[in-house]
C-alpha cells in the first residue's frame, strides 16, 4: 500500500503573521455573532495563494468557489444574544480562540509549505453559512491578508 500524503516541510507562521490572522479571525466572528448570523453550520472557510504556485480552485457542481479548506465555528463557539461564547466542548472562551486558531494556523502552514518563507502569500477568510446542499452564501463577511 503507497502512502498518498505529500513530502512537504512546514514553516511555521512568524509570530506577526500568527497575530494578524488571530485578530482577523475574531474581528469576524465577532461580526458573524453581532449580526446573529452564528449557526450550526456556520463555517469558517479559506484560500490560500502562494507567489509563484499556480493551482486552479475547484469549484463544486454549482459552480462557486471552493476554498482550500474550512472549519466549522459550532464546534469551538456558539452564538449568545449577539456576541459569541464557547460552544459545550470548551469550559472557556479562551481555550476554545486556542484551539480554533491552533487548527488555523497549522492547516495554513501546510499550504504555505510549498515555498521556503510564507511572505508575500495571502489568506482569504470568509465566515458565515451556505444554502444547502453546498451551494452559495446565505451570509459571509470576509477578509483579505497579505502575509509578511
Amino acid at each position: 500500500m503507497r502512502d498518498h500524503t505529500p513530502d512537504f516541510k512546514k514553516i511555521e507562521l512568524s509570530p506577526e503573521n500568527r497575530a494578524t490572522i488571530g485578530e482577523t479571525v475574531r474581528q469576524l466572528l465577532s461580526r458573524l455573532a453581532a449580526d446573529r448570523q452564528l449557526t450550526a453550520d456556520s463555517l469558517l472557510e479559506f484560500w490560500v495563494e502562494v507567489p509563484g504556485v499556480k493551482r486552479p480552485r475547484g469549484t463544486y457542481r454549482g459552480g462557486f468557489l471552493m476554498p482550500d479548506s474550512f472549519i466549522t465555528i459550532s464546534d469551538y463557539f456558539k452564538e449568545n444574544y449577539g456576541s459569541i461564547a464557547p460552544s459545550g466542548f470548551f469550559d472557556n472562551e479562551e481555550n476554545a480562540w486556542n484551539e480554533l486558531l491552533d487548527e488555523l494556523y497549522y492547516q495554513v502552514e501546510i499550504f504555505t509549505s510549498q515555498v521556503d518563507v510564507p511572505k508575500g502569500a495571502t489568506l482569504e477568510l470568509w465566515t458565515g453559512h451556505r444554502s444547502r446542499p453546498e451551494g452559495e452564501w446565505v451570509y459571509a463577511v470576509d477578509r483579505k491578508i497579505e502575509l509578511t
